[in-house]
């Protein structure tokens, strides 16, 4: 990787792009055990040692696939993982627990999964509504303690709520979708941790993949999670290219893919906001990372940045399904 280190909250320090884990089990179709763990292995090798799943990936094969990397090069990876999502959220049955019990209970099962002692980053996947996010993370600062989770991390929680969870344990970093197409959490959530000062880990920077312009309709298999998302149904895919035509215009003007300049302008927002922000761009393909990484060395004009910013009027349908599922719907 061509650019130094960076310091998330709580003095978490990772690659300045990480690896979204999610993408190496069957949520986009078929996947070779072979082929996904030499991507996570080439992935380490150019410098993105970040990694990121949870336990609901693959019922936690997604941990177990990933274990078979840390077995010779745990040291080498800042490793994140995620609880609190119950059920099969693929087949639309989908919970939320954030007891403490269930607190407990998720990490040991990761724990034993990963093949590790300690996990770098342990987030809250969802928000229990039935349980205070005070007690939530009281229960996960419980496992800093006895040195099984090293930072603590929130996923899709709104502003309110990462104030809340703060005042209880310093947070580390808020996972949420934010990309180009998905600006929602610039209105709250993103000001509130650069005031608080928690990192952004922003997930399917890349609109699950959309955003580079290589998904169609016909690309995408019956049983594919993105069947479930409002952007990818029949009455928004086609409208949704003119935000790719737009990226891509940019993205010709600067000499470089649309994956590139979807990822450079997260990384010029992290700085208008004055927060740090490390992306987690899932992929199968170890050509794909490296195309990742380059995107480090592309810069944007503050011209550029305002043309694709204004790309999201373009977009059509939501961008989850569930409105309370993601902190836009909370706020």
């Amino acid at each position: 990787m061509t650019a130094s280190p960076i310091t998330l909250g709580d003095n978490l320090t990772t690659s300045q792009l990480g690896f979204g884990g999610m993408a190496l089990t069957p949520v986009y179709g078929a996947v070779e055990p072979a082929d996904a763990l030499a991507t996570l292995h080439h992935a380490i090798d150019v410098g993105v040692t970040f990694i990121d799943t949870a336990n609901v990936y693959g019922g936690g094969s997604n941990e177990q696939l990933i274990a078979a990397v840390l077995r010779d090069r745990r040291d080498e990876v800042q490793l994140a993982t995620k609880f609190g999502i119950t059920g099969n959220p693929a087949a639309g049955d989908r919970g939320v627990r954030g007891d403490r019990d269930y607190v407990r209970q998720c990490i040991d099962e990761s724990l034993q999964r990963l093949g590790t002692d300690t996990v770098d980053l342990y987030y809250l996947h969802r928000l229990d509504p039935n349980t205070p996010i005070e007690d939530t993370v009281a229960a996960m600062a419980e496992l800093v303690t006895e040195g099984k989770v090293r930072h603590l991390g929130l996923s899709e929680v709104t502003a309110a709520e990462l104030r809340r969870a703060v005042a209880v344990h310093p947070i580390a970093a808020v996972q949420s979708e934010w990309s180009i197409w998905s600006r929602d959490v610039e209105s709250n959530v993103v000001p509130a941790a650069a005031e608080l000062g928690v990192g952004f880990v922003p997930y399917a920077p890349l609109g699950r993949g959309f955003l580079t312009g290589t998904v169609t309709a016909d690309t995408i298999s019956s049983n594919d999670i993105r069947n479930h998302f409002p952007r990818f149904d029949d009455g928004s895919i086609d409208t949704n290219r003119a935000a790719v035509a737009a990226i891509q215009t940019v993205a010709d003007a600067v000499g470089a893919t649309a994956a590139q300049v979807s990822l450079a302008w997260l990384r010029h927002k992290g700085s208008d906001f004055g927060l740090p922000v490390v992306s987690i761009p899932g992929t199968r393909k170890q050509h794909r990372i490296d195309e990742n990484v380059s995107s480090l060395v592309v810069d944007l004009s503050a011209a550029q940045v305002a043309e694709l910013d204004s790309i999201a009027g373009l977009v059509s349908g939501e961008r989850s399904a569930v409105a309370s599922w993601v902190s836009s719907g909370r706020e």
